[in-house]
């Protein structure tokens, strides 16, 4: 639902996870919304264009129930009411995008009954993202940064499976990357990117969560340095290959990777990636 600055085209395999992350993507990328769109000339300048929406998210799949709940309960998320924005910036000759987007994501959760440890509660995500890209017509440079706030209320109760209580959580998570891309040739295109995520801007190093629960600090950090080549062998035909190397497992899912002190700070990701467009 919300995606800035990739809506042209996708410079990598993987989009930066800090602010594009997989681990919910049927959370950020899908659901049942009204949204009304404008666009106005400003001067000579470029264009503004502005969309709101009120959405109801998809929140039945266990990767939402996961980021949420910290793990898979019983019970079951509904969703309620949300509402996204977005309003973006162009020069005329596309050489400058600003844009600032936003949402208000709304779910609550119904317990399976007294056997379940967690009581009735509701989670609000109120995620706000600055973005910035300048094209020219061999490199283009992009960043974007991005202040979650999650809050949980109501009587959620203590989750043995978690170690700490929901009810009552309210924290700020940072986001932030810096790209690079340079256009060799029209077939050859290159890209370098700097990627990190907080999961709490209070405790960047995760030392705090880590004498909480004594599960692993770098779990709640993630700083991603990653190269990349793409050829477009032809117009329809195209290869890409890129590397990660990563400090911290702060944006993988917990489905796939339980926080544990089995996983390694630092990891390396490599992908290759074949499309061809008819």
């Amino acid at each position: 639902m919300i995606r800035v600055m990739y809506h042209l085209h996708d410079p990598s395999i993987m989009l930066p996870q800090s602010i594009y992350f997989d681990r919910t993507r049927n959370l950020g990328l899908s659901g049942d919304s009204v949204q009304v769109y404008g666009e106005a000339a400003v001067f000579n300048w470029g264009t503004v264009s502005t969309q709101f929406g009120v959405l109801w998210p998809l929140v039945h799949n266990r990767d939402t129930e996961v980021a949420v709940l910290g793990s898979p309960q019983p019970g079951h998320l509904t969703r309620e009411a949300s509402y996204i924005g977005r309003s973006v910036f162009e020069t005329i000759d596309k050489r400058i995008r600003l844009a600032v987007s936003g949402a208000w994501f709304n779910t609550s959760y119904d317990p399976a009954g007294k056997d379940d440890h967690l009581g009735p509660g509701s989670f609000q995500f109120t995620p706000v993202y600055f973005s910035a890209q300048y094209n020219t017509e061999r490199w283009s440079l992009t960043s974007e940064y991005a202040l979650r706030h999650s809050k949980y209320d109501n009587n959620f109760g203590d989750s043995s499976r978690t170690g700490k209580a929901l009810s009552g959580m309210n924290v700020y998570g940072e986001s932030f990357y810096f790209q690079g891309e340079y256009r060799f040739t029209p077939k050859w295109e290159a890209i370098l990117r700097y990627d990190v995520l907080f999961t709490d801007r209070d405790d960047r190093d995760g030392k705090r969560y880590a004498a909480a629960t004594g599960g692993p600090a770098y779990s709640r950090f993630s700083k991603d340095i990653t190269v990349g080549l793409r050829w477009n062998i032809t117009p329809e035909f195209m290869l890409r290959a890129e590397y990660h190397r990563v400090d911290g497992t702060g944006w993988l899912s917990k489905l796939d990777n339980p926080v544990s002190k089995d996983t390694s700070e630092h990891w390396d990701l490599y992908a290759i990636q074949a499309s061809y467009r008819f």
